[in-house]
């Protein structure tokens, strides 16, 4: 069973940055691709980001490409989201999943585990 835990979420004005970071505990890290998905109110889940096993490969949604880098370091567990060039449309909840095996990664239900997501407010 792996835990994920989420960190590094808040409030920043449009233009401005946010790093947030997911500690994963009780499973071998590299093991799992890694993703980030986030959940606006009123809205559905959706893909933002994620990163192969080795951290060599990444995909993102159209929506945050050149703004958003994701990344991993296998050492410590973590996976890392970068965001910069924030805009009020980004203000979400975001969490971090974890997969086994090789499933299509653009969906969360391929996805086997969850942190509880922290919080990105974006003012305008």
């Amino acid at each position: 069973q792996v835990q994920l835990v989420e960190s590094g979420g808040g409030l920043v004005q449009a233009g401005g940055s946010l790093r947030l970071s997911c500690a994963a505990s009780g499973g071998t890290f590299s093991n799992y691709r890694m993703g980030w998905f986030r959940q606006a109110p009123g809205k559905e889940r959706e893909f933002v980001a994620t990163v192969s096993r080795s951290g060599g490969s990444t995909y993102y949604a159209d929506s945050v490409k050149g703004r958003f880098s994701i990344s991993r370091d296998n050492a410590k567990n973590t996976v890392y989201l970068q965001m910069l060039s924030l805009k009020p449309e980004d203000t979400a909840v975001y969490y971090c999943a974890a997969m086994r095996g090789t499933r299509a990664y653009l969906s969360g239900s391929n996805y086997d585990y969850w942190g509880q997501g922290t919080q990105v407010t974006v003012s305008s």
